[in-house]
């Protein structure tokens, strides 16, 4: 070979391997030096680590086109194109992460629990461990600031609003029927067993545009994503049986709960306040089949409730007891899927169908209703970085009521309505910074049965102040659609609508929270009728109007004293209403100015025990008394309930439960019923609305069977 050939090849193989150096510096976004990131080619092992003056610098053979990584830990990725053969040195600034377990999150009127919930009020544990609540969802919610409690009702009221102003959501898709039936003055409950359920929001207000019709709050119920294993529970209780069982194959899953209620056994024992010719009796079930594709998971869930009692009732007007008997069906049904649709574009949509039925007899007359109603959703989201992401979606709602009500002397009147609600929204989540963010959206919606159409724009903002405490400010517009007993009657009403401005405060800091919110909701649009009760004659109007300002306080500490969990929470509230058939507007018959909650649940591990009390504390609330010339002017005496319970863990997967609600038998009263016309002496004889029962004794025991051989239901007393 020719030494010239042998000379152009050499230099021709020096120049393939020539070593490029590549150099920088690398900085906060203070524009301080960041030692030890990690600075590499993508796709090669060249690169380097920073050193304490946040330099790099390192040789590669790659030549041409490159990207040039730069990471450290709780700041985000840099991603460079360069060309090799042209890069000089550069300076690189890198961001903090917004997605550190440390960063910000909205938190204005929001509860949340679950594994997901980086800001946890309340676990899935706690929604059903609480003394008094009796397994029910709801009576464990009001244990929260900005709750009421309403012993005579048993459904929540949330800052001033009444029941039907709060939404419940399955898996994102709304519930009509949330709550059992029953009549008046007899508390009713949650139709949802926790059993299935993994995660919980509720928010007391201030909440995202996705969720509509609900002018106070909304409470997200999320079944169990993927089960841990295949296992049976069963139930005997003092007031009925329980059964469950959860298979796994495959990608598939399926759990269902069954549980019959017979209070008539329990009645014979415990003394009752009510004369019932039939105590309540219940058959109701729930299941979730659950099928986890390669890139989301598809749920159905669907639940049936049977129910009927008979009772005699007083009545102050009547010489003898009124009776009453209700008997009620109600299935609801549920399909949603939650997946990725690649490129970070997520979808979420589902169908449900819900049916509720009544046959109500009271004094001798018939009332015969039922719902038919649906909800279609479709929520789109794209995350375009991880300071940025964009959901919009559209929302159908579906509603069919209709009412036959009868009286022995042939007087017959049947009414009803339909309606459909179209809806679609947009919000955008924004983070400036790990410590600041902003939540933006508007929604609008259209009532067919209405004629007419909203807009309503919200937005919260959050900002980190300190490594465990936040401020958040939350403001929103609110409208829904009166409810069936008015809409049955009369049509031409407007949107009912409030506004909420929220201001909080939230420390999370290791076992222990602090929670304040200081709040204002502006009403208008109400609805008004000028007789004693909405009637199929009576004048409707929508000038109805109303405030409510208060502060919320929450503690919670699982840290302090070993085995002890407690929380404590106080609220104010301050509001007043002119609606419905009220003189002036004045503070509604539902609300106490002072809610106060303590629940305590200690852990004693020589017996094997959880031991819980919880003590809540109402004051006094309004009544109207005819005998006094000021509408409403009547107080009540406070409300006290103490509540214990007592969990033992026989053996592993063997539970004995008890629980008494109300140990030290209050006798708590929530109004009074007044007789229509006076007496001898000019006065209106009066019956206080009390209690079904001083007290609540529940024993049971619960039996789990499990692969591994230590599950327990302890998660669902």
């Amino acid at each position: 070979m020719k030494p010239t050939v042998i000379i152009l090849f050499l230099l021709t193989a020096l120049n393939l391997n020539a070593q490029h150096v590549l150099k920088g510096h690398v900085t906060d976004h203070k524009g301080e030096p960041l030692p030890g990131a990690n600075v590499y080619l993508e796709g090669t092992y060249d690169g380097a680590i920073t050193d304490a003056k946040g330099d790099f610098s390192f040789e590669t053979t790659a030549k041409g086109e490159q990207v040039l990584v730069i990471t450290f830990l709780s700041f985000e990725d840099v991603m460079q194109k360069i060309t090799v053969e042209n890069y000089t040195s550069q300076n690189f600034k890198l961001r903090e992460s917004v997605n550190t377990l440390d960063a910000v999150v909205i938190s204005a009127g929001t509860f949340s629990a679950g594994d997901n919930s980086k800001v946890t009020a309340l676990n899935a544990l706690d929604i059903v461990t609480t003394a008094g609540s009796a397994g029910n969802i709801i009576a464990a919610l009001q244990t929260l600031p900005g709750t009421q409690t309403v012993g005579e009702d048993g459904r929540l009221f949330v800052r001033g609003g009444e029941a039907n102003e709060t939404q419940t959501y399955v898996d994102g898709i709304r519930v009509a029927q949330p709550y059992g039936s029953t009549t008046n003055n007899l508390p009713t409950r949650g139709r949802f067993s926790p059993f299935l359920f993994k995660g919980m929001t509720f928010s007391t207000g201030g909440y995202s545009a996705e969720y509509g019709e609900a002018l106070s709050s909304v409470l997200l119920l999320n079944t169990i994503e993927e089960p841990d294993q295949e296992q049976t529970n069963i139930s005997l209780m003092t007031v009925g049986l329980g059964l469950g069982n959860t298979q796994k194959w495959g990608k598939n899953s399926l759990s269902f709960n069954m549980s019959y209620i017979n209070l008539q056994p329990y009645q014979w024992v415990v003394p009752q306040n009510i004369d019932w010719n039939k105590p309540v009796q219940s058959l109701s079930g729930e299941t979730v089949y659950r099928h986890k594709f390669n890139s989301g998971m598809l749920k159905i869930y669907a639940a049936f409730d049977y129910s009927d009692f008979d009772i005699n009732q007083e009545d102050i007007n009547e010489p003898n007891p009124v009776r009453v008997a209700l008997t009620n069906n109600n299935f609801y049904l549920n399909t949603s899927y939650k997946g990725s649709l690649g490129n970070y574009w997520t979808i979420q949509t589902g169908l449900s169908y819900g049916y509720g039925h009544n046959d109500i007899r009271p004094a001798g007359n018939k009332v015969d209703n039922a719902e038919n109603s649906s909800h279609m959703k479709l929520k789109l989201s794209k995350k375009f970085s991880n300071r940025f992401q964009l959901s919009f979606g559209t929302d159908y709602f579906l509603t069919d009521f209709t009412e036959d009500y009868s009286e022995p002397t042939g007087f017959v009147y049947n009414s009803g309505y339909n309606n459909s609600i179209a809806a679609t929204y947009a919000e955008a989540d924004i983070f400036f910074s790990k410590k600041l963010a902003l939540k933006a959206g508007v929604r609008g919606s259209y009532s067919d049965v209405l004629g007419k159409s909203v807009v309503e724009p919200r937005a919260s903002l959050a900002y980190k102040a300190g490594k465990k405490g936040q401020f958040s400010l939350a403001y929103g517009d609110f409208h829904q659609t009166p409810n069936a007993d008015y809409l049955k009657y009369y049509k031409n009403f407007e949107y009912e609508k409030t506004s909420h401005y929220i201001l909080n405060y939230l420390y999370n800091g290791e076992g222990k929270m602090f929670r304040a919110e200081a709040y204002y909701k502006d009403y208008s649009s109400l609805v008004k009728y000028d007789s004693e009760m909405p009637m199929y004659n009576s004048l409707y109007n929508s000038n109805g109007s109303g405030y409510a300002q208060g502060i919320d306080l929450m503690w919670r500490d699982s840290k302090s004293i070993k085995n002890l969990d407690y929380w404590v929470s106080y609220s104010f509230i301050d509001t007043e209403r002119d609606y419905k058939n009220y003189e002036n507007k004045v503070t509604p018959s539902y609300v106490a100015k002072h809610n106060f909650s303590l629940v305590t649940k200690y852990w004693v591990n020589s017996l094997r025990s959880q031991l819980g009390v919880t003590y809540s504390f109402n004051s006094g609330r309004p009544y109207d008394n005819p005998n006094d010339t000021e509408f409403m002017s009547g107080l009540t005496k406070s409300y006290n309930s103490l509540s214990v319970s007592w969990a033992w863990l026989l053996s592993q997967q063997k539970i004995l439960y008890f629980s008494v609600s109300n140990v030290m038998g209050s006798k708590n009263v929530f109004g009074y019923d007044y007789a229509n016309n006076p007496d001898v002496n000019g006065q209106f004889a009066r019956q206080a609305v009390v209690q079904p029962a001083d007290r609540f004794f529940f024993v049971g025991f619960f039996w789990t069977i499990s692969d591994d051989k230590k599950s327990n239901q302890l998660d669902n007393l």
